[in-house]
C-alpha cells in the first residue's frame, strides 16, 4: 500500500484490549458522574436519559450492521477474485497446448514459476512492502516473458483460434491479477472504524451515566456488553485484514491448481519433448 491507515498498521488485538479498557473507563467515570448528581435530577430527566441511552444504541446497531456488511462484502470479493485468478491460470494452462509444439516447454516452466510466486504472494502481509515490491517486481518480469513466448508464436502461427485463444486467456490472467491485488488495497474506511469505536464508547457510558443516576451499578452486564463489542470489532477488523488475522483467504485452490497442472498438463508435453529430443 502506497500509504496505510494508522489503524490498519496496528495489531487488531492491541486495537480491541485499548478499545475495551476505554469502554470499561468511560462506563465509570459516566457512572460516577450520574451517582454524583442524582440527587439534583428529577424522574422526567431520568426518562430523557433513558430515551437517549435507546436512540444511541439504535444509531449504535445501524452502524455495527453497517461497518460489518462492508468488511464481509471485501472478504468475499476477495475469496471470488481467488477463484477467478485460478480459473484464468487454469484456462490458459489448457490453451498452451494451442500453441505450436517448441513453445510448450518455456510456456509452462514460466507458467510454474508464475503460480510458486503467486501462492507466495498470497500469503505475504500487506504490510512488507518491501518484500512484496520484490515480488511484484519478479512477478511482473514473469508477464513480460509470458508475453514474449505468446508474440513469437503468434508471428509463426497467427490463427485466432489457436495462438489467438491463449493469448486471450493470457490477458484474462493479467487482469484477473490486476483485480485481486485491487481488491487487497480496499477495506474499511478508517473513518467508519473510528466513528464506531467512539459510538460503542458513547453507548456504554450512557449506560454507565443512567445507572449513576439510579445509583445501581450493572458490573456484570457491563462488563459483558463490553466483551461482546470488542469481539465483534475484533472479527470485523479480521476480516478486513487480509493477510494476517485468523479469518484469511483461503490459498488451497490455487496450490491445487499448481499440483492439477504439474499432474495432468506439465508432465506429459516435457515427456514428449524429451523423448522427440
Amino acid at each position: 500500500m502506497a500509504q496505510q491507515e494508522f489503524l490498519y498498521s496496528h495489531n487488531s488485538i492491541v486495537i480491541t484490549l485499548i478499545l475495551f479498557a476505554l469502554i470499561i473507563l468511560f462506563n465509570e467515570l459516566s457512572f460516577r458522574t450520574g451517582k454524583f448528581i442524582q440527587h439534583k435530577t428529577n424522574d422526567e430527566l431520568k426518562s430523557l436519559t433513558g430515551s437517549v441511552q435507546a436512540s444511541i444504541l439504535g444509531l449504535l446497531a445501524l452502524l455495527l450492521g453497517f461497518t460489518f456488511s462492508m468488511a464481509m462484502q471485501r472478504f468475499d470479493n476477495r475469496n471470488l477474485a481467488l477463484i477467478d485468478e485460478v480459473n484464468a491460470i487454469g484456462t490458459v494452462a489448457l490453451r498452451v497446448h494451442l500453441l505450436e509444439q517448441q513453445y510448450h516447454r518455456d510456456t509452462y516452466q514460466k507458467l510454474d514459476e508464475y503460480i510458486d510466486l503467486r501462492i507466495v504472494l498470497g500469503k505475504t502481509d500487506l504490510s512488507e512492502t518491501a518484500t512484496r515490491k520484490q515480488y511484484n517486481n519478479t512477478l511482473t518480469k514473469l508477464q513480460y516473458e509470458l508475453w514474449t513466448l505468446a508474440t513469437l508464436a503468434a508471428s509463426s502461427d497467427p490463427r485466432p483460434t489457436t495462438t489467438g485463444a491463449y493469448i486471450n486467456a493470457l490477458n484474462a490472467m493479467f487482469d484477473a491479477q490486476s483485480k485481486r491485488n485491487a481488491l487487497l488495497q480496499m477495506h474499511v474506511p478508517e473513518v467508519v472504524l473510528l466513528l464506531l469505536f467512539i459510538v460503542f464508547i458513547a453507548s456504554l457510558s450512557i449506560m454507565g451515566y443512567s445507572s449513576g443516576l439510579s445509583n445501581k451499578r450493572l458490573a456484570i452486564p457491563t462488563v459483558l456488553i463490553a466483551f461482546l463489542i470488542a469481539m465483534i470489532v475484533f472479527i470485523i477488523i479480521d476480516l478486513d485484514r487480509p493477510k494476517r488475522g485468523l479469518i484469511q483467504v483461503n490459498q488451497q485452490i490455487m496450490q491445487e491448481l499448481k499440483e492439477s497442472m504439474r499432474d495432468n498438463l506439465l508432465k506429459t508435453p516435457l515427456a514428449e519433448l524429451e523423448t522427440r529430443s
